[in-house]
């Protein structure tokens, strides 16, 4: 099977432009492409993983990838699936997103010898001359084309600053430049993106003629990806200290039965025979299924060791075999008391398992709080120190969410 054969197997592709010059490309391994990563945050989430593990497949084929970095375009902000504009980050915050990024990257991109490349737009983009730019790049764009474009359409009953108008051309210039500077030839990005990247294709072919060689791929459930990056309680990152490895781990362990066998094919590395194995999976079946994608998933971002005291600290709390010392934990202290006690609506609060007091409430009324196994009633209920340091003292939300106290 080639890769192109492989990636359209695993459910990987939805759109594309001259389907047979991409096939050429990627199974000789002749395709240097990009797929931009805007730092709005401090770390990359669950919502990127698929663009890295595509990026990971295709440079093992022999293609070279390009991580587009957003230092220029993370000033605007995307309004792609936006209901309002993004909060405006400082250049400072950017700069520190960046390198968290990079070194996220390095996981699961090869960097060394030139087999891939981390470029941040800002080198092109914060020192362009405006009405230079404007001049060059703009009479290009069809402003009666640009608005029809789903990534805008949903934003004009709100209200599209002309900040963010101008994003698509943005991105359009950035394949440009990678294309002129490094020889890049096709972009991969969501499907959210699809009418972006093709203003890129087209400014390359209209600026540079016929000849030019630029084509685009869109990954088929990128914008779902971007969903799976949250949860009601926040967000699922790669950064093992605002995501645990353990609560990683449980967010793929309990991840909806519809969707299990779709991302074992899409973000895991297993082979497609053996997955094709388990779409006859049912009932208890399922749980297995589960059970090897959150393994799989949490060994490709933190390694085996953290992997392997994940699985055995989640079968601890579901099969009560097995160490449940890897759970995560919260430290209660003298400071958390008030007249020597905490009562369980703080508890929530101090380990973060609810923002509020108020929410930490909710839960316990509607029946989804538990200690120990035993559901929790009393909103009064209040603990010493000694109380915590009895034995166990395990705090569940919920189906996913566990807290182990410590004094």
């Amino acid at each position: 099977m080639t890769i192109f054969d492989e990636l359209k197997a695993r459910g990987l592709l939805a759109q594309l432009t001259d389907e047979e010059e991409i096939k050429e490309l990627i199974n000789n391994g002749k395709a240097t492409f990009y797929i931009g990563f805007d730092p709005t945050a401090d770390s990359l989430h669950v919502g990127h993983f698929m663009a890295l593990c595509l990026m990971k497949r295709l440079q093992m084929a022999g293609n070279k990838p390009i991580a587009l970095l957003g230092g220029g375009t993370g000033m605007i902000g995307d309004p792609s699936g936006r209901n309002d504009m993004r909060k405006m980050m400082t250049k400072e915050t950017i700069d520190h997103n960046i390198e968290c990024f990079k070194k996220q990257m390095e996981r699961f991109i090869d960097f060394s010898d030139g087999k891939a490349m981390l470029v941040n737009n800002a080198d092109w983009l914060l020192d362009l001359n405006y009405v230079d730019f404007i001049r060059d790049v703009g009479s290009y764009f069809s402003v009666n084309k640009m608005l029809a474009a789903e990534c805008y359409k949903q934003r004009m009953e709100k209200g599209l600053t002309f900040l963010e108008f101008n994003y698509m051309i943005m991105q359009s210039y950035d394949f440009y430049c990678l294309y002129t500077k490094y020889g890049c030839n096709m972009q991969f990005g969501g499907d959210d993106q699809w009418s972006n990247m093709l203003g890129g294709t087209e400014l390359i072919r209209k600026k540079l003629g016929k000849d030019a060689y630029a084509m685009t791929i869109t990954l088929l459930l990128n914008s779902e990806g971007k969903k799976m990056g949250k949860t009601q309680s926040g967000a699922v990152w790669l950064d093992p200290n605002k995501t645990s490895p353990f609560e990683f781990y449980q967010y793929w362990r309990n991840i909806a039965d519809a969707d299990v066998l779709k991302c074992i094919r899409m973000l895991t590395f297993l082979p497609l025979e053996q997955i094709d194995e388990m779409d006859s999976w049912e009932g208890s079946k399922l749980n297995d299924a589960k059970d090897i994608l959150a393994y799989e998933l949490t060994s490709l971002v933190h390694g085996e060791e953290e992997a392997n005291k994940a699985r055995e600290a989640s079968r601890a709390l579901f099969t009560g075999v097995g160490s449940n010392e890897n759970m995560p934990k919260t430290t209660v202290s003298e400071a958390d008391l008030t007249d020597g006690r905490i009562d369980i609506l703080q508890l929530m609060v101090v380990s973060g398992m609810t923002a509020t007091r108020s929410e930490a409430r909710r839960a316990v009324e509607q029946g989804g709080v538990s200690l120990n196994g035993e559901k929790v009633t009393d909103l009064k209920a209040s603990f010493t120190l000694a109380d915590i340091a009895a034995g166990e003292f395990i705090l569940k939300k919920g189906k996913k969410s566990f807290m182990k106290f410590e004094v």
